[in-house]
Formats: C-alpha cells, sequence, structure tokens
C-alpha cells in the first residue's frame, strides 16, 4: 500500500510543480506580450508599466486566454493600430512558448 501512496504522492507533486511552471510562464509571456503592445501602441515610459499591470489584471478575469486576447483586441482597436486577430494569437503562443523555454533552462 506504501507504493501506492508514494505514486500518488509524486504524481500531486509532480501535478503541483507543473501548474506552477504554467502560472510561471503565462505571467512572463503576459509582461513580454505587455511590451510588444505598448511598442505598437506608442506607450513609453511609465505608461509602459500601467499597462503591463492593465494586461496582468486582465488575465485574471477568467480562466484561458481569452480574456487578455480581448483587452490587446480593443486597445489595438481603440488607438487605430491594424494587429489581426491571427497576429495577436500567434504572437501570444510564441512568447509563451518562450516563456517555458526561459523557465525550463534555469531550473
Amino acid at each position: 500500500m506504501s507504493t501506492f501512496n508514494d505514486r500518488e504522492d509524486a504524481f500531486e507533486a509532480k501535478y503541483a510543480h507543473d501548474e506552477a511552471l504554467k502560472f510561471k510562464a503565462q505571467a512572463r509571456r503576459n509582461k513580454a506580450l505587455a511590451l510588444w503592445a505598448a511598442d505598437k501602441l506608442g506607450l513609453t515610459g511609465a505608461d509602459v508599466d500601467a499597462y503591463a499591470l492593465a494586461l496582468i489584471e486582465a488575465d485574471l478575469e477568467e480562466g484561458g486566454d481569452q480574456d487578455v486576447f480581448r483587452k490587446l483586441k480593443a486597445d489595438f482597436e481603440a488607438k487605430g493600430v491594424d494587429v489581426s486577430e491571427h497576429r495577436i494569437r500567434r504572437t501570444m503562443d510564441e512568447l509563451l512558448e518562450e516563456a517555458v523555454k526561459s523557465l525550463k533552462s534555469q531550473a
């Protein structure tokens, strides 16, 4: 019975580790995404930091990436910046992949 408990504990530890990695990667992705979007929106200085915080807060609205996507799309449209939905999603995916690689290389 001890082997079963050890397996269960190991599975739970791996799950907790994977979820922590996922959270950290999304946070890193959102920071990089905010910098990318801020550049396209023409933001500088303290406005970039404020935008990054606003994007991070937007990510807390609901699970998944849809809340971040909606904010980016709305902000681009409000400023008249022509960025396609495909480009936004592709950038989100690319930056997430980079964040995961970065975190794994630090481990």
